[in-house]
């Protein structure tokens, strides 16, 4: 039976971790200073901008312990990281993992939790180089700070779409918040749903490489991931980008899966790809003379699907939805708010 925490002491897990980390983590190079030190070192590689990122998950507020393993918890934290350096078109290379625990975990859990870390990072050969553990007497919580590079000059941002803009996205939006919407109904009828809706939930995807793919073309103007929903993040980009978009109902993409659970729900398809989902996907603005370029160079990287659904416009913050009988409605943007739920 695995220990607690609480019997284990934090200088013991401390150690365990350290040593997870060396045995089944990249290996540093020589010229960085990790795990061990007051402070982490590195060297930033010339003509390399550096990009930093944080991201913290509370326990039943941005993840549900019930339904996920300890590993997919860890997957999960770091996920949504590498996603924002990602959508920036760079690659992760340090993290620092800051963890508030309840001393009943078990050690076996946080080991566990940093193997999920691993099994995002490894195959960017990235690193956990530091971080800090405290005890916590509610919520346990994740809080990662990750730091990667961007070639010079080939970083994509938020701030820089323009009017005429084709406005692209990889995947299929909406799929998350399904999929915890089916979660939560199995658990109240005693199920337990096994879905590609919950899958897509419990284990999401980040688009990193395909971010890094379209970063090194130089095509896209502006780019996001849609870690608070489609019309969320695209009310980002036009905000930033002081524009406005027009978004075609009829070249959403949907999900087969989101199709067949929404004939059962109540709700169209529509009702969950424009909400707040924390689906990972991209976001992405560019000249409509270069939408197949960027089309083939994603699938090209990992054979995900690209839709352009819209256009960016000079309405300066308004996003209007047009209807496949062509109608325009004014769209209230709907992304996720921690202080509003």
């Amino acid at each position: 039976m695995s220990q607690t925490l609480g019997q284990v002491g934090e200088f013991r897990l401390i150690a365990k971790i350290h040593e997870m980390i060396a045995k089944e983590g990249i290996q540093p190079p020589k010229n960085l200073l990790g795990i061990g030190d007051d402070c982490a070192a590195f060297q930033p590689r010339p003509g390399y901008d550096l990009l930093v990122t944080c991201d913290c998950m509370v326990e039943d507020r941005h993840y549900l312990p019930r339904f996920m393993s300890s590993h997919d918890v860890g997957r999960r934290a770091m996920t949504l990281n590498i996603s924002d350096i990602g959508a920036m078109g760079g690659r992760p290379r340090y993290a620092l993992v800051s963890l508030g625990l309840r001393a009943d975990m078990s050690l076996d859990d946080v080991i566990a939790v940093y193997r999920g870390f691993l099994a995002e990072l490894n195959p960017f050969e990235a690193l956990i180089i530091g971080g800090n553990v405290t005890k916590s007497d509610g919520a346990n919580f994740l809080d990662i700070t990750l730091i990667g590079e961007v070639e010079s000059g080939r970083m994509v941002r938020r701030s820089t779409a323009k009017h005429g803009d084709a406005i692209l996205t990889t995947g299929y939006p909406g799929q998350a918040v399904a999929g915890l919407t089916l979660l939560l109904q199995s658990e109240r009828t005693g199920g337990r749903a096994e879905n590609p809706l919950v899958s897509a939930y419990l284990r999401p995807s980040h688009r990193a490489a395909e971010g890094y793919a379209v970063a090194q073309t130089g095509l896209a103007h502006a780019m996001i991931d849609t870690s608070d929903g489609l019309m969320g993040d695209l009310g980002h980009i036009c905000d930033e980008s002081r524009v406005g978009a027009v978004i075609y109902e009829k070249n959403l993409p949907v999900a087969p899966a989101l199709i067949q659970f929404s004939e059962h729900s109540g709700q169209t398809p529509l009702d969950y790809i424009l909400k707040e989902s924390d689906d990972y996907e991209l976001l992405l603005t560019c000249a409509p003379d270069n939408v197949g370029r960027i089309r083939h160079i994603i699938e090209k990287t990992s054979k995900i699907p690209v839709t352009e659904i819209g256009k960016i416009t000079e309405d300066k913050g308004k996003i209007r939805i047009i209807t496949p009988a062509g109608e325009s409605r004014l769209s209230t943007v709907s992304g996720w708010d921690h202080f509003s739920k």
